[in-house]
């Protein structure tokens, strides 16, 4: 098991699902993934639910914000938003919303890095982020497909204090490190693919949780495949919100973070 208390700042905390169906969202991913998911009813709230996992917050789920497709975004965690969200314009990001308070739970932003992708910070209070992490159920890697690979290790560098380490070449990806700990990844979009972040979910068998997907009415991104961290695939929602499932090895060191 992979409880969490805290967060060292600078490492991806939480993640949460913005969609246009939150029932449906909740039905295919309890299926999916084991999650339970209850809604917070209180007016200030706006709808906002909290997917647990063994009675743990793994992730959360609110109806989206923006047209478009649902999407899958990544927080992290930050000991002071206001002075994170100084560096993100200073190194040539913007902000979306915020920064703001979330009740007691914490403070917030969303913002976009250098070359527009979007990702949101978390200053945590009552709450930490993902009370699990890294074992089947939930998540355990982001990764960032961009389309400016050197001003991407830059900027997050800049911003949160990043170290990287390459990988392929160091043209094309790259593994981010906070202290001793991997925590995140990026690499150069392939053509066609969107510049974004993919929050990824660990699995106890990938072929089946893609076949288990696709049975719930999901849809097959990339097949399953060998990786360097064991064997993944990128999947569809029902919906449409993407994301990643890995069987991760547990031979990989530090993967994950």
């Amino acid at each position: 098991m992979a409880e969490r208390k805290s967060y060292v700042p600078g490492t991806p905390s939480w993640v949460d699902l913005g969609t246009a169906d939150t029932e449906a969202a909740a039905r295919f991913y309890g299926e999916l993934l084991g999650w339970s998911a209850a809604f917070d009813p209180r007016p200030e709230a706006g709808g906002y639910g909290m997917f647990t996992l063994r009675g743990r917050t793994v992730a959360g789920i609110g109806t989206q914000a923006n047209p478009g497709p649902p999407y899958w975004a990544v927080y992290v965690s930050v000991a002071d938003l206001d002075e994170t969200a100084a560096k993100i314009t200073q190194n040539g990001g913007k902000l979306l919303a915020g920064p703001m308070d979330v009740v007691t739970a914490g403070r917030m932003a969303v913002a976009q890095d250098r070359a527009g992708t979007v990702f949101s910070l978390w200053q945590p209070g009552d709450h930490i982020g993902a009370e699990i992490v890294n074992e089947p159920g939930a998540f355990t890697w982001n990764e960032l497909a961009t389309t400016d690979l050197a001003g991407t290790r830059d900027f997050y560098s800049s911003v949160f204090g990043w170290g990287t380490q390459s990988e392929g070449g160091g043209d094309h990806a790259a593994i981010f490190t906070v202290g001793d700990n991997v925590v995140c990844g990026a690499h150069a979009a392939n053509p066609g693919e969107p510049p974004a972040w993919v929050v990824w979910f660990a699995v106890e068998d990938c072929d089946a949780s893609t076949a288990q997907a696709s049975a719930l009415g999901g849809t097959v991104h990339m097949p399953p495949m060998d990786m360097g961290f064991g064997r993944g695939a990128v999947l569809a929602d029902p919906q449409g919100a993407v994301f990643g499932i890995g069987a991760v090895n547990p031979a990989t060191s530090g993967y994950g973070g």
